[in-house]
Order: C-alpha cells, then sequence, then structure tokens
C-alpha cells in the first residue's frame, strides 16, 4: 500500500507540476561544459509498482525533447517481469528537483515477436539489457544487452551480447554487427561475464553511435584494482546507417576505489555509461564498487577521442605499440555530494534551464534489492 499511495501522489504532483520552469529542446545540441552545478535528488520507493511490473534496475536513460518524455531501460534479466523499458516525465526547475511521473511500460520484444524469457525458461534466449538511446532522426530507440557467459562445472551457457534497433512500441527492427573480438567463449577469451555493453550513445547529426564495454576483455588485460592503472577497456564507433564498427578505442579505467571487506569480497570498477557530447567527446561515467562499502564511487570524465589509436585490428592491446588511450579529465566526483550515491547507471541531457544552460540527468539501478535505492540526480551544466 506504501508503494501504491506514492504513485498516485506523484502523478498528483507532477500533474501540478505541469508549468515547468524548464524549456524544450530542439535537437541533439552540444555546448562548452564547464562544471556541474548540482539541484536536486528524488528516489523511486522500491519496488513501485506500475501496470503489472516493479520498477527497479533502471540501468539507463534518455530524453526526447519532442514528446519531454525520458526513456528507461530495466535491467530485469526477464525474472520479476518481462524484459522491458519505462517512459516517464520529470519536473524540475533552476533550483529544485520536484518529482517523477513515471507514464508506461513497454516490454522489449524479440524478432519474432514474443517477449524475451528468463533464465529458467531459455537461458541462451535471456537478456541483460543495459543501455537505451533514442534516436531522434528516426525516431526509434536502440538498447544494448550484455549477453550471458557462465561456464562451471554443471552448465555452459554462451550468449553474445548485442546492440538492438527497435520501435518506440518496442518491436525489434534489426541489430548491429558484432565485431568478432566481443563474441562470447567458453575459453578465458572475449568479454568477460557482466563486463560488456554498458554504454551507449549517438553522435549530433546521428551519424555515429559510441558503445562503451564496461571491463576490458580478457585477451586486453586484467580488470581494475586496488592502486592499479593499467586497466584497458575498449570503446566503439558505429556507423548507424550501416550498423557496422568503423573503429575502437582503448580507454584506461580508474583503480578500485575502496578495498573489499573481507578481502576476497567482489570489487569492480568499469564505465558504466557514455554520453556523447560531438564527434570525438564524450562524457564517461566510472562507477567503482567494493563488498563491505556501501556507497558506490562514481566519477565523471570529459573524454577525448580525437589522438586515440584506433584498436579495431589488435585482439590484445597490450599488443598495440605506441598506444594511445583516450584522453580524459575529471569533471565531477559525486562523492562531493555528501548524500548516499547508489549504482549509477545512466545519464542524459535534459531540457534547456531558463538560463540557457542544459539540464543533465544521472539514474540509478538498486538492482531490485531493499537495501539499495533507483535515484534520479539532476544537474545544470555551466560553461
Amino acid at each position: 500500500m506504501k508503494n501504491s499511495r506514492f504513485f498516485m501522489a506523484a502523478v498528483l504532483i507532477g500533474t501540478l507540476a505541469g508549468c515547468t520552469t524548464t524549456r524544450k529542446t530542439t535537437g541533439n545540441t552540444t555546448g562548452n561544459i564547464g562544471r556541474l552545478q548540482y539541484i536536486g535528488k528524488q528516489v523511486v520507493p522500491y519496488n513501485m509498482p506500475l501496470e503489472g511490473t516493479v520498477t527497479g534496475g533502471l540501468s539507463g536513460i534518455d530524453y526526447d525533447p519532442r514528446s519531454q518524455q525520458y526513456y528507461m531501460i530495466c535491467d530485469d534479466r526477464s525474472e520479476h517481469n518481462p524484459a522491458r523499458f519505462y517512459t516517464a516525465k520529470l519536473y524540475f526547475s533552476q533550483t529544485s528537483f520536484d518529482s517523477i511521473r513515471f507514464t508506461a511500460v513497454t516490454p522489449l520484444l524479440q524478432a519474432n515477436g514474443a517477449t524475451y524469457p528468463g533464465n529458467k525458461v531459455n537461458a541462451a534466449l535471456t537478456p541483460d539489457p543495459e543501455a537505451m538511446r533514442y534516436n531522434a532522426r528516426k525516431g526509434y530507440l536502440v538498447w544494448s544487452s550484455e549477453g550471458e557467459r557462465i561456464v562451471n562445472n554443471k552448465d555452459t551457457i554462451l550468449t553474445n551480447p548485442g546492440i538492438y534497433e527497435i520501435t518506440t512500441a518496442g518491436r525489434y527492427i534489426d541489430s548491429f554487427a558484432l565485431p568478432s573480438q566481443f563474441r562470447m567463449q567458453a575459453a578465458e577469451k572475449g568479454p568477460r561475464r557482466n563486463g560488456v555493453f554498458e554504454g551507449l550513445g549517438f553522435t549530433p547529426d546521428y551519424r555515429f553511435m559510441y558503445v562503451s564495454l564496461e571491463e576490458p576483455r580478457y585477451e586486453d588485460g586484467p580488470r581494475a584494482d586496488i592502486n592499479d592503472t593499467t586497466a584497458l577497456t575498449r570503446i566503439i564507433k558505429f556507423d548507424n546507417s550501416t550498423r557496422q564498427a568503423v573503429a575502437q578505442y582503448a580507454y584506461r579505467l580508474e583503480p578500485v576505489a575502496h578495498p573489499a571487506t573481507p578481502t576476497s569480497g567482489f570489487k569492480v570498477n568499469g564505465i558504466s555509461d557514455i554520453m556523447v557530447l560531438d564527434d570525438n567527446r564524450l562524457l564517461t561515467i566510472e562507477r567503482s564498487f567494493s563488498t563491505g562499502v556501501k556507497d558506490c564511487t562514481i566519477k565523471v570524465y570529459l573524454t577525448d577521442l580525437r589522438h586515440t589509436t584506433d584498436v579495431s585490428r589488435y585482439n590484445a592491446l597490450k599488443s598495440v605499440k605506441g598506444l594511445r588511450p583516450a584522453e580524459k579529465k575529471l569533471l565531477f566526483d559525486f562523492t562531493a555530494l555528501n548524500t548516499y550515491i547508489d549504482n549509477i547507471e545512466g545519464v542524459t541531457y535534459g531540457p534547456v534551464l531558463p538560463n540557457g544552460h542544459r539540464s543533465l540527468v544521472f539514474v540509478a539501478d538498486n538492482n531490485f534489492s531493499p537495501l539499495e535505492e533507483s535515484q534520479f540526480f539532476l544537474f545544470e551544466l555551466v560553461p
């Protein structure tokens, strides 16, 4: 009943806040980014119901300025409900973040028109949705799946990661060609489990799309660790008209922020999302988590690919002589907010604020856990 009351309140607040002071944008335009000015935070209650589903697992977000709505992919592997995405309205001004109103839920559909099965039904067809963007030029959505790699004494399940173009009604259109380096393998080669296509974004003219790997492939070296600056992952550049990869770039990850407790516990740092600013510049989100530490460490970098080596033809980054990874500069560390920071996995532009500055929205995935939060963070982009 608590969740139901929140949802009805959110609908009411959203209606009252309809005369938001933000302005509508007219396209995927970019400008200079000097710093991020924090405006506010909203938290969606755990397992809030919507149209027969439970909200949570919000792993990617994008904004459509024409409809003034946000698309948010859910990383539910058809375990709680069929794989899906949500739409929502966010109500805020230049000085306050007022409310969120979820408007609809849409299932992701396979090429045959059916919803995706959970792993207890058909593990080979179960997706792991992670990122989503709206292509305003085509009026379609693109989403990514990390696939699956389970290799143990009982079973071997290998499902390739994928990038799919769909309608706004969730219907399958086509898929992007997968470079051979990113096919799942039973041997310790290719992508690691849960370390694949976490982020994607379009260039302003929608000619190209960048897709980021969360963690290094096996051949590209070890995962990030404490005090270790050697971990290299990849960013892929696709041609949207051919759906073929045209370049790949190396990206150096920061060390894991905190030791795990116990020391044998899980720890990770990787790219949880990217947002494309222009043909060569991206915002990259690095998300570090260690068992025994409640908060995630979230850092946002301004990343430049102009002088970066194209590593498409190299199967192992350590074999690239004179490798030039992407240049990056720290833009914002969420630790500065002095509030609980959860698993931030999505970022998007929002509408233009009354002062002419862009808004920026981040979303956190609660992993469907009552110990975590579905969070939204709102910022002003100050030139």
